[in-house]
């Protein structure tokens, strides 16, 4: 009796062991490349050395795969940050500036994790990163680590979590040790 229950335990684990191990990193690109965009809120603290608290901004983002990623800040101060094909514009109250991408390396490594992962982009991520997966289908965590030099010296790590395809959180730990943390929620009917 207890050899058949634990016969028909094990037939029952080795049964859900595919689906199981079916959840990896092409599952997650899958579904991330799945989300065509869509609006939502942020919430982002900057953790800096220096200062005993952090900072706190907050505001809206929209997203239309594959290149495109509006951020507007609008506490406490009112900031934009676009990403448009192959470029980053930053808008703060009067000063406007406009890079090229391809002219900045560093900044274009950088934003490439940001667009690889939302866009389900692998060979992106992997061209600059390391990925790690952690978790379940509905409740993940892909951890991203520099394997250029160059980024090494700008970012330790970037950790998304989200479930399924959408992002609920980023965290940059920067290489000199201050970090900010993203949270995200989507706007009801995204």
């Amino acid at each position: 009796m207890i050899f058949r229950r634990t016969l028909a335990a094990l037939a029952l684990t080795l049964a859900a062991a595919p689906a199981l191990a079916a959840w990896d990193v092409g599952s997650l690109m899958a579904e991330l490349a799945r989300n065509r965009g869509g609006h939502a809120t942020f919430t982002e603290k900057k953790y800096i050395a220096v200062l005993d608290r952090p900072v706190v901004s907050s505001g809206e983002m929209h997203y239309v795969a594959p290149d495109y990623l509006e951020k507007r800040t609008l506490a406490p101060k009112p900031e934009l940050l676009l990403l448009d094909k192959d470029r980053i514009t930053v808008e703060r109250g009067k000063h406007k500036i406009t890079l090229r991408l391809t002219e900045q390396p560093e900044i274009l490594a950088f934003v490439a994790s940001i667009r690889g992962t939302l866009s389900g982009d692998r060979a992106a991520l992997e061209r600059n990163y390391a990925l790690h997966l952690a978790g379940s289908r509905d409740n993940w965590t892909l951890t991203l680590s520099p394997s250029d030099t160059r980024i090494a010296e700008l970012v330790t790590r970037i950790t998304i979590a989200g479930r399924r395809g959408q992002v609920g959180s980023v965290e940059y730990l920067q290489a000199d040790g201050d970090r900010a943390v993203m949270s995200i929620e989507p706007l009801a009917g995204q």
